[in-house]
């Protein structure tokens, strides 16, 4: 194990760096940074500067994959804020703080753009909201912007999965469009402590799974598609117990 972590910290060092190197394009970072011979990375020299301030609980930076150069911020408590040419709006790309429930491990918790967000301008969120005044429940859910690409249409929501949470905290919650196409979605166990109802283990829950749907497409019954080739099928695909 110990083997293995010495090799892969190189490695994942070496991604990041190509993935953020502004000044570099992939072919030039990669021949400066990523050895494949296994040798010592040369000493490189690393600046942190501030991008932004005046954030509350962020969590979450990505970008739409449109070339705008605009960067988005999620907030846990609701808000998604633009980075663009340095400096972050006035105003939020979108503001859900009256719609879920944050505080503690619960929120606004992931954040992905469409692949084709240029031409169909859908994004995709993972947030926690209250429901039968007091049960907690995750939702994964589609937005689209509006005239503005600068603000998204609050009233565009596409709810897309809805999945119970038993405890407040262990809601995991990342998004990523894979090169599948197809949307990736973390769940935490559900909470409390250790896993006492066993989630991680159960394929008849979607809680501490990672899962992968169609966004492009939906199976009957769902406001998603289930990719074809999967097995295991609850209301989404269980990615880690589909191996073949």
């Amino acid at each position: 194990m110990m083997k293995f972590i010495t090799n892969i910290i190189p490695f994942l060092f070496c991604v990041y760096i190509v993935g953020w190197s502004g000044n570099l394009n992939r072919a030039e970072a990669g021949a400066s940074l990523c050895q494949s011979s296994g040798a010592p990375l040369s000493k490189i020299d690393l600046q942190l500067k501030p991008l932004v301030n005046h954030l509350d609980q962020p969590l979450g930076l990505t970008h739409a994959g449109d070339h705008s150069g605009r960067i988005f911020i999620v907030e846990q408590k609701g808000l998604i804020w633009i980075v663009k040419d340095g400096k972050k709006t006035t105003a939020p790309f979108l503001d859900l703080r009256e719609k879920i429930t944050a505080g503690g491990e619960l929120g606004l918790l992931g954040l992905a753009f469409h692949p084709r967000f240029s031409d169909n301008h859908r994004f995709y969120i993972n947030y926690t909201e209250t429901y039968d005044s007091s049960k907690i429940r995750s939702v994964i859910a589609e937005y689209r912007t509006g005239n503005n690409p600068d603000e998204a249409d609050p009233l565009t929501e596409k709810v897309l999965l809805l999945v119970p949470q038993p405890f407040r905290n262990h809601k995991g919650g990342n998004l990523v469009f894979g090169p599948d196409g197809d949307l990736y979605i973390g769940f935490g166990d559900g909470g409390s402590g250790n896993d006492p109802s066993g989630n991680g283990q159960n394929l008849g829950t979607l809680l501490g799974k990672m899962l992968r749907i169609d966004v492009d497409h939906s199976s009957p019954g769902k406001s998603y598609g289930i990719p074809p080739e999967l097995r295991f099928a609850v209301n989404a695909r269980c990615v880690t117990y589909v191996s073949r």
